[in-house]
């Protein structure tokens, strides 16, 4: 478009348009900066527990640290089993469609399985979270109480 054709009035609004924007950007920052120091300042004079709620200095120097601990390691570690994760599990679900798909027996035996596994909560198709990242000859023992299949491992090594 040529800038001849543009009016006065029209470049006016453009103008005016592109300077809210701009304020609103400024404020949006401001109020973030504004929230980090107070929040820095609170924990700094210990109005609020820093163990607890931290502070933005602690959590920059967190971050500015992460390599020394072996994150970057860790965190391929799970975007690795995630992604394997999902795709067996999508795999494995498509071959299962296909299979109930081709097979009208098998899809009439397993539809009424299949809607009670649909309808329970997902959460409840996860194993025991004292499983969680354990190894095979861990102690179910935690925090007072024992897996019910396992009590006898108790005190143990």
């Amino acid at each position: 478009m040529n800038k001849q054709l543009i009016s006065k009035e029209r470049k006016e609004y453009l103008r005016n348009k592109k300077y809210k924007q701009y304020m609103v950007w400024l404020t949006q920052i401001a109020i973030l900066v504004g929230f980090l120091v107070i929040w820095e300042i609170l924990a700094n004079e210990k109005i609020i527990d820093s163990f607890i709620m931290s502070q933005p200095s602690r959590i920059w120097e967190t971050f500015t640290n992460l390599t020394s601990n072996d994150l970057m390691k860790h965190i391929g570690v799970t975007v690795y089993e995630t992604v394997v994760g999902f795709l067996v599990g999508t795999g494995l679900g498509i071959i299962i469609a296909i299979v109930l798909w081709w097979s009208d027996f098998l899809s009439k035996v397993s539809e009424p399985y299949l809607v009670v596994l649909n309808s329970l909560p997902k959460v409840a198709l996860r194993t025991s979270h004292y499983h969680m990242g354990r190894g095979r000859n861990a102690s179910y023992y935690r925090n007072g109480s024992c897996y019910f299949l396992n009590c006898n491992n108790i005190g143990k090594p």
